[in-house]
């Protein structure tokens, strides 16, 4: 079976808004490697729009926006090529080399876990609420940025249920950020 896996950043102040968090080369390099270690990507709608707003390669020119800086490069081209599953009721159809995930979700992920592979890795907020709450994320991936944001959404809010969960890895990088791994005690 492979595991699920998710990750993602959040500020000091519990903040997980994409837009208060200020990407670096480093932390480009991090979430590639992690990308590159998954057969697949599953997302929610709205994480699978904006990854795909920013980062889908350029059909006609093959060039990228002028905000993307070239050590951005490596990532867009990992997430790009990624195989995707993206979990919506509302979307009509996907591409992007991605299927869409419909009906019982505890049910379709337990599929995409069952198959062979290095495994899956999740991203987004809403969705890894509904994964945590059926008991389905096998690791989870912290990157806590050294910022106070002071607004925005924060993770797992409404969750129903403690999960208690144990450090597995962390990873000081030179910024100043700090990435944790845990797994769920079971």
């Amino acid at each position: 079976m492979r595991p699920l896996r998710y990750s993602i950043n959040v500020t000091l102040d519990g903040c997980c808004d994409h837009r208060a968090i200020t990407p670096d080369e480093e932390m480009h390099r991090h979430h590639a490697e992690n990308l590159a270690k998954a057969d697949a990507l599953l997302f929610g709608r709205v994480t699978y729009e904006m990854m795909e707003a920013a980062f889908r390669s350029p059909a006609r020119t093959g060039v990228r926006p002028d905000w993307m800086e070239a050590w951005m490069e490596p990532f867009a081209r990992t997430i790009d090529a990624a195989k995707k599953y993206v979990v919506s009721s509302t979307l009509e159809r996907v591409d992007w080399n991605a299927e869409l995930v419909r009906g019982d979700l505890g049910k379709a992920v337990q599929k995409l876990k069952q198959e062979s592979g290095k495994g899956l890795f999740v991203g987004g907020v809403k969705l890894a609420l509904a994964l945590t709450e059926l008991g389905l994320i096998d690791e989870y991936e912290f990157v806590v940025q050294p910022r106070l944001a002071g607004h925005g959404p924060t993770l797992f809010a409404g969750l129903s249920k403690h999960v208690d969960l144990k450090l597995v890895r962390r990873l000081e990088f030179g910024s100043g950020r700090v990435a944790m791994w845990y797994e769920p005690r079971r």
